[in-house]
Order: structure tokens, then sequence, then C-alpha cells
């Protein structure tokens, strides 16, 4: 066969729904050299990395790790680890992941009850209060966080005092929020969560951070039946990550030297600046979008900072749009999915590319493009 010449990426902006751009030395990190998956040194990054993500996530929990796989890795073990078959769970969906983690949690065995809100809207404390009442032993209830497919952040606290109140566990996808804006997994008294690497912390895709409660990992631990996946397996992952080093499975050493940079990066500028910046260049693209014309189609009020939806004018070529300006000015954005198919892009602002030159850039071009 004919061998291909060696890949040579072009040089993009990303500005889509991740991943995002990664900082050079996050890059630099990755270049370097192997070692093995249980080398003493390697070990002792694995340390630094566990207690990064707990000073990221706000929380003390013992079990924080980055599980090997992208953040539906990390749904997914949230989900083979609370749940036995037949397991009743309380999940809210207001977009493409509530609905992902309804398949993943029946895949598992649960029965599902789903609490709906409209796409681009936040589920509301009454409606999980509402649902609690129809289910007789809840063992969790779950949620969005920061939806990525419709831009709309669900306020979690009030919801996580009624799940408490009802003994259900409180889990929580935060792929979009972590590190762009508040986490607080103690004082939320959140018990599972998952990440993604690729978000807000701006390291390639690869890795799932996750954190498990003592009363989420005592649920882990004392199962009546096997965990479905020996892979994501808690009970086996924590002799890994925990003192005694028993093998698992090999690492992703690149990736984790990635993560690692990239947590000291977030942790040196610190959460609440990074916050602060995230939320001022959402409102920078904001008002940049209101002078176009167009205007974030998000629920008012629960908007999330680092990816904006916004809506498609009429008579305006979606998809066209998108090309042009990966092809005339090297920027991606991404399109909407399900029934906000063709509705809007999604440009997203997250983490290393949260920055006011690039919101004037993608205004810019968006601008002359449009005109046209």
């Amino acid at each position: 066969m004919h061998i291909p010449a060696a890949f040579n990426p072009p040089s993009r902006l990303l500005l889509g729904p991740g991943p995002s751009d990664v900082a050079p030395s996050v890059l630099r990190a990755m270049a370097q050299p192997l070692v093995g998956h249980l080398d003493p040194s390697f070990v002792k990054m694995m340390e630094e990395i566990k207690a990064m993500l707990r000073a990221i996530f706000l929380t003390k929990n013992d079990m924080t790790f980055p599980v090997s796989g992208t953040g539906s890795a990390g749904m997914e073990f949230c989900c083979a680890n609370l749940i036995e078959p037949g397991d009743e769970v309380i999940i809210g969906v207001n977009g493409v992941f509530g609905t992902r983690m309804c398949d993943v949690a029946e895949r598992c065995g649960a029965k599902v009850t789903k609490v709906e809100s409209a796409w681009g809207t936040i589920i509301t404390p009454q409606q999980i209060a509402d649902a609690l009442k129809k289910v007789s032993k809840p063992k969790f209830v779950a949620l969005v966080h920061a939806e990525t497919s419709t831009g709309a952040l669900t306020p979690v606290e009030e919801i996580s005092k009624i799940a408490r109140a009802a003994d259900a566990l409180f889990l929580l996808d935060t792929v979009t929020s972590l590190a762009g804006c508040p986490v607080r997994l103690d004082d939320w008294q959140v018990d599972a969560v998952y990440s993604g690497t690729q978000k807000c912390l701006s390291c390639p895709p690869g890795l799932s951070p996750v954190s498990l409660s003592p009363r989420a990992t005592e649920v882990a631990t004392k199962r009546k039946s096997k965990v479905q996946s020996w892979y994501l397996d808690v009970n086996l992952l924590s002799s890994y990550w925990g003192q005694e080093r028993v093998y698992h499975h090999t690492a992703p050493i690149t990736m984790n030297y990635g993560l690692h940079e990239a947590l000291r990066l977030a942790l040196a500028e610190g959460l609440e600046s990074r916050w602060k910046r995230h939320e001022q260049n959402y409102l920078l693209l904001k008002q940049g979008l209101a002078e176009l014309g167009l205007e974030i189609v998000s629920q008012a009020g629960h908007q999330l900072w680092q990816l904006n939806a916004i809506g498609v004018p009429a008579g305006v070529d979606e998809l066209a749009v998108r090309k042009q300006l990966l092809a005339d000015y090297n920027i991606e954005i991404g399109a909407g999915l399900g029934p906000l198919k063709g509705k809007i892009w999604r440009i997203g602002l997250m983490g290393e590319a949260s920055k006011r030159e690039n919101v004037a850039t993608v205004l810019d071009a968006l601008k002359k493009i449009l005109k046209r």
C-alpha cells in the first residue's frame, strides 16, 4: 500500500463545544518521554493529580481520580458503580447528555424516571420533588449541570437537598462546567460526579475526572452484585489509584502528563479568577452578538458562560456559515443537535480559548460572513 505522509494538522481556533484550545505547556508536557505506569515518578505524579483534582472540585473526597476514557466513560463509571439491576433512578433530561445518561443507566439495569424540560431550559427543584413522590426507593437523582448541547446551566444546590431528604444519592455531570464556572462538591453535597479534560480544563480529550463521596463509595463497595463493567469498577480501580498500586490497566501515561500540567495552570490562575474570566468573556460575546442582531437562545438567567447557543437568523444557511468560518478564518464553532439542529450555532469560550481577542476575532468573522 501507499504510505501516507506524516499527518500535519491545520492550525485552528477551537471555539466549538469541545475540544478547546490547549496551552503550549500542556502540549510540551505530553511530549515528555514515557515512564512505566507503576514507575515511582509516575506514582508520585498520580498523587499530585488526585490532590489537584480535589482542589478543582472543591472536595475532600478520597475517591477522586481520572478515569481512563472521555467524559462519557465517567458517566458510565458513575452509573455502573452505583446502579444494581432493578434500582430506581431519577434523571433530569434537557438536552443530549441527560438523554445519554438515561440510556447508560438503563443499560446498567436501572428503572429510569425521566424529568424533562424543553431543550435550552433548566430542570427545576419542583420537578425533581414531584418525581420523587412517584418513586418508592430512589437510588440517585442525576442532573447535567452544564448542558453542552443547549448552553443551559441548571442550579443544583436546592435539588441536592431534595435528593438527600429522600435518602437518594446526588449525581452530577460537570463535563462542561468544571473549571469554567463554580462547581462546589462538598458545599453542594454532591455524591458522585464526572467531568472531562477537553473543555474548561483545556487538556486533550481522553481522561474523565471523577469523585465519589463516602456515601457513594459505601454504596459501590457494599453491592450485592458485581459492577457491570470490569474496566470501570471502582473497587478495582481504587487499588491502582490508592496506596496498594495493584496493576489494573496500563494508564494513558501521556494523557496524565497533560492533565497534571492543565490542573497546575488552573490552580495557578485561581478558581475565582478563572470563573471571572469566563464570565467576562461571555458578557463581551453577548454584547457583540447583540450588535450583530444575534442573541443567545438558552434560558435567560441560566446561560452558560463557557458555551453559547446562538440563534441562527431566518434565511441564513447555518452550515454554510460554519463552513466559511473554518475555510476562510480557521475558526471552528459547533452546530445544534437534536431538535436544535440547524437552529443554533454553539460557540465555546472554554479554558485556554476564553480570551478577549478570541471573542473579537469570531465576532469580526461572523460580521463579515453575515454581510455577504
